[in-house]
């Protein structure tokens, strides 16, 4: 949906999703996770970045906690919150996430 333009409808049916996977697979299933991790992305598209920032930051949490620094899931989600970072113009912030980032991609 969101490849097609209908962002809201793709945060919509992200939020839903979350809501019962959250519901049905706990909060730090792999899967949970993935559903967090984008409607972060649709958050964004839709230009609602302190959501964005609040979800991105706990989906990052849990994905190290569950994952670890290493995992490429959990690099994506500290991706995805550099970007947030940057458009909220926490330029700092942002920029000691990238450092985080560049250290454990190999």
């Amino acid at each position: 949906m969101r490849m097609l333009g209908y962002d809201e409808a793709a945060r919509d049916l992200d939020k839903d999703t979350l809501a019962r996977r959250r519901r049905v697979l706990g909060e730090d299933h792999p899967h949970t996770l993935n559903t967090a991790a984008a409607l972060v992305v649709s958050l964004v598209r839709l230009d609602d970045l302190e959501r964005a920032r609040d979800l991105g930051e706990d989906t990052l949490f849990r994905r190290r906690r569950v994952l670890g620094d290493d995992h490429g899931r959990t690099l994506d989600s500290a991706n995805n919150l550099v970007v947030v970072l940057h458009m909220l113009g926490e330029d700092r912030l942002a920029d000691q996430w990238l450092e985080w980032i560049k250290e454990r991609r190999h």
